[in-house]
């Protein structure tokens, strides 16, 4: 419950039209290729990537390897073997057919002709052979054959295969209520154990149905028998009932034609919703399911302070930031993403403390903050001034005992330093770095540098931050 919640809470805009636009992609995948031996690989392919997605997050190194290839193998295989039925299916007329058509018009095969067509073929010993594709193409299978495309009735079937027709000899293809192509030849079965009475025909249409899902109606020649093919059945067929049975089982053709639509819109109905709850838990798992665990280093940005006053001190420079989210995610994180902001608005002279929420914290869209390390952070602001504060020489150690410092000259012997107004009203006195009395042997001269404590303050006016020291030494 807790997860659902995050997710509910932490999903933008931009999450639901991504998952909307992929599922849309891939509701058109499935409508066009639908019913094709394309969409099966593509099915199979979607297994193989939740496969390779598992073995991820199990930790199998090899099997994931292994499935990667295999994916893109495929990706190509598809792209060279099904060439033929992806461009049938891509061509159409406009491109709003590929991008939101959906043809819910079902053009059925008009039986009761198909039925009188062949059993006036069979009663005048015209041979003939009709074939009605399936999901199977036949482009690579068939040859020879002509585009004629015209609407199929009675006298178009007799005529075409008439005696006197130079394309009788051939197949014809039928589709829907159209003859979309005749005098095709198809491939001759190899089998050995037809029987002797089976011609030409016969064999052509066992041929094709090996290698297919068509159905093939062949009328003989010789006999006038009616034969049905399909697989590697083959059915002799006695009368027109038993024809038009078969051929309503085979073309998807039923009496109740509005059920049928009823149907075929549910099932893309069903479909969008399978494909939008896959791509949402696809998502999911890329950015909250498969979580992973991160800590950044990430330093605070002091924003919107007083120009009247200045950053004294802060207690912290950086936090550690610890973040979930997909490991894809994760891994993809940029410094410049990831900011952590302080507003110091409403800040006022002296320690300012701030907790460190998510707030104040900017992240990549899909990454999670869990906590921050640490929270708190303590902030000193001052109004800076100005202040003529003389110079001290920072001596240690001691001379050795015959020696004595008789005199000591500083150029300059004051400093000009800006700081914060309540440090240097408790500063009197500026000094130098350390000086080791125990290696001054002889009277000279060196150059030292001052010492501002704290870190906060700085050299002001036309001051230096260095001086020369000139010194004395005599003996005892």
């Amino acid at each position: 419950m807790n997860m659902l919640a995050s997710f509910f809470t932490n999903i933008r805009w931009q999450d639901i039209l991504d998952i909307l636009v992929v599922s849309y992609f891939l509701f058109r995948l499935y409508v066009l290729f639908r019913g094709t031996y394309v969409f099966r690989v593509i099915v199979g392919i979607g297994f193989l990537w939740i496969f390779q997605r598992i073995a991820g997050y199990m930790g199998l190194i090899v099997t994931t390897w292994a499935m990667q290839g295999i994916i893109a193998f495929a990706a190509i295989i598809i792209i060279i073997v099904f060439r033929n039925e992806i461009r049938n299916v891509l061509q159409a007329k406009n491109i709003g057919a590929i991008l939101w058509g959906v043809s819910h018009k079902m053009v059925q095969t008009p039986v009761e002709i198909i039925t009188g067509s062949v059993y006036e073929m069979a009663k005048r010993r015209i041979g003939s052979l009709l074939v009605f594709p399936g999901k199977d193409v036949l482009e690579e299978l068939v040859q020879s054959g002509v585009p004629w495309k015209g609407v199929l009735s009675k006298e178009m079937v007799l005529s075409i295969f008439w005696p006197d027709n130079p394309v009788h000899d051939g197949a014809a293809i039928i589709q829907g209520d159209q003859i979309v192509e005749v005098g095709t030849v198809l491939p001759l079965s190899r089998r050995s154990d037809l029987p002797s009475s089976y011609g030409t025909r016969h064999r052509a249409a066992l041929g094709l149905a090996e290698k297919t899902d068509a159905l093939i109606i062949l009328v003989s020649e010789e006999s006038g028998t009616v034969v049905s093919v399909k697989g590697d059945q083959v059915k002799e067929i006695n009368n027109n009932i038993e024809l038009e049975k078969i051929l309503r089982a085979n073309t998807g053709i039923s009496s109740d034609y509005k059920g049928l639509r009823e149907r075929d819109k549910l099932s893309l109905v069903l479909a969008a919703m399978a494909i939008f709850m896959f791509v949402a838990g696809t998502w999911f798992s890329f950015s909250r399911g498969l979580e992973t665990l991160a800590t950044l280093a990430v330093p605070i940005e002091y924003m919107n302070r007083d120009p009247n006053m200045e950053l004294i001190s802060s207690s912290l420079n950086s936090v550690n930031l610890n973040l979930s989210g997909g490991g894809t995610l994760i891994k993809s994180i940029r410094s410049e993403q990831v900011k952590v902001r302080i507003d110091l608005s409403k800040a006022v002279i002296g320690l300012n403390s701030y907790t460190i929420t998510a707030e104040n914290i900017t992240l990549p869209p899909g990454i999670v903050l869990r906590t921050v390390d640490p929270p708190v952070v303590d902030v000193t602001l001052d109004i800076p001034i100005v202040k003529d504060l003389p110079l001290q020489v920072d001596w240690t150690g001691k001379l050795a005992e015959n020696l004595i410092l008789e005199s000591v000259d500083l150029e300059p012997d004051r400093i000009t330093v800006v700081g914060g107004s309540k440090i240097l009203e408790a500063i009197s006195t500026i000094y130098t770095e350390k000086v080791a009395l125990d290696s001054l042997k002889t009277s000279g001269n060196m150059t030292v540098k001052v010492a501002l404590t704290p870190a906060s303050l700085k050299v002001g006016g036309d001051s230096k931050d260095r001086l020369d020291i000139s010194y004395v030494i005599r003996k005892r």
